[in-house]
């Protein structure tokens, strides 16, 4: 038989358990009903607005690649030991600076040995044409027969193309010469060098081209080259209306504003059979050169003119189905759904192209407080958006 316990810590007992108990019948009397803090007569509160009107245009967006407008390959146009190297990896250069050298030597012997020819075939044609000269005279005199004079003419004749031949020599040893200074051939930034000096370049002929030596690409401006789909190629082609030169917006791919500016300046003629997509080119400034051709970015241009249309936040969207929902309060504080079609996002805020009337009471908060054909207590809020 267990022992009994004292008195004192009987009544001690007694009094915790009435005190936990009046406590959790305050607690459950005291918590508000489950559905939310209640209102008048004991309906949920929910905040409701009017649907923001605003002036949107409606865009389509691609995602392009930025491609240089100038691309140069640099490659050896003669062959020989290349002996200096006048640039920094992946430096500024200007159109004409000094890139590369290539041994001039073999050239300089080469043209000195072309103008030696030159002279010699100058000096035979002068003395072809005297001899011309005076057998034309003595045949005027009749004391030379005409076989001769076609004779000297030939070989005037002879001398002369051989002279022509000579000096078209010098020229081709001269251009020789100067391709052994490899200049740059347009403005932008040149890429890493692929030769080093004292290394054999090989000269480009038929099909075969020079040894590649650096590349050069221009940087401002840039293209931004993108496809369309064959219903956003539609869709431009009746909103340009015929012009062939628009504004467009462009970011990149960590941005998430629209602060570059460019232009539509190329559609392509066809669409690929394949993909079924056409390809078109933006321009854009690059002053500051911060983009890099190779890299990403996002262009939208307008696939519609402006309109008024009636704005809402997209959390007041509610799914059932494939039916987009708006919660709306009569004036009677009855829940209403009405189904709309929407648009695109403008300014945070998701377009609703039908369905809903400008003096409609869109619930915007509590929304899952609300139940269809439900009374509720609507309190006044606004809709708004950013910029």
């Amino acid at each position: 038989m267990p022992p009994k316990l004292p008195r004192p810590r009987i009544f001690a007992a007694l009094a915790i358990i009435a005190v936990v108990a009046l406590g959790s019948w305050l607690i459950v009397s005291g918590s508000p009903r489950q559905g939310g803090a209640p209102g008048q007569g004991g309906t949920p509160v929910v905040t409701v607005g009017a649907p923001l009107k605003r002036q949107v245009t409606e865009w389509s967006e691609f995602t392009g690649q930025f491609t240089a407008v100038d691309y140069v390959e640099i490659r050896a146009r003669v062959g020989g030991f290349l002996t200096e190297v006048h640039f920094t990896d992946g430096q500024m250069v200007q159109k004409g600076d000094l890139l590369f050298v290539i041994d001039p030597r073999p050239y300089e012997f080469a043209l000195a040995s072309a103008r030696a020819r030159l002279d010699q075939a100058a000096s035979t044609r002068e003395f072809a044409n005297r001899q011309l000269g005076r057998a034309d005279e003595l045949q005027r005199r009749e004391v030379l027969s005409k076989t001769l004079l076609d004779q000297r003419s030939t070989e005037s004749r002879g001398a002369g193309a051989a002279a022509e031949a000579a000096r078209s020599a010098v020229r081709e040893a001269e251009l020789n010469l100067q391709f052994t200074r490899v200049h740059a051939p347009i403005s932008g930034r040149i890429g890493a060098r692929l030769i080093s000096p004292g290394n054999l370049v090989t000269a480009g002929g038929g099909n075969t081209p020079g040894t590649l030596l650096s590349t050069v690409v221009s940087l401002d401006p840039l293209y931004l080259s993108f496809d369309m789909s064959e219903a956003d190629f539609l869709t431009f082609q009746r909103t340009r209306q015929g012009a062939t030169d628009l504004p467009v917006d462009i970011r990149l791919m960590d941005e998430t504003k629209w602060t570059r500016e460019g232009r539509l300046t190329f559609v392509d003629n066809q669409l690929d059979k394949g993909s079924g997509t056409i390809r078109a080119r933006a321009t854009l400034a690059n002053p500051d050169r911060f983009i890099a051709p190779g890299s990403f970015g996002r262009i939208r241009m307008p696939a519609s003119a402006p309109y008024d249309a009636l704005l809402v936040p997209d959390a007041a969207l509610v799914t059932d189905q494939s039916r987009k929902l708006l919660m709306t309060v009569t004036a009677e504080g009855i829940v209403t759904p009405k189904p709309v079609e929407l648009g695109q996002m403008a300014d945070g805020l998701r377009v609703v192209k039908s369905g809903l009337g400008a003096e409609d009471q869109v619930i915007i908060n509590g929304l899952m407080r609300a139940r269809p054909g439900a009374k509720v207590t609507a309190q006044p809020g606004t809709i708004g958006g950013g910029k």
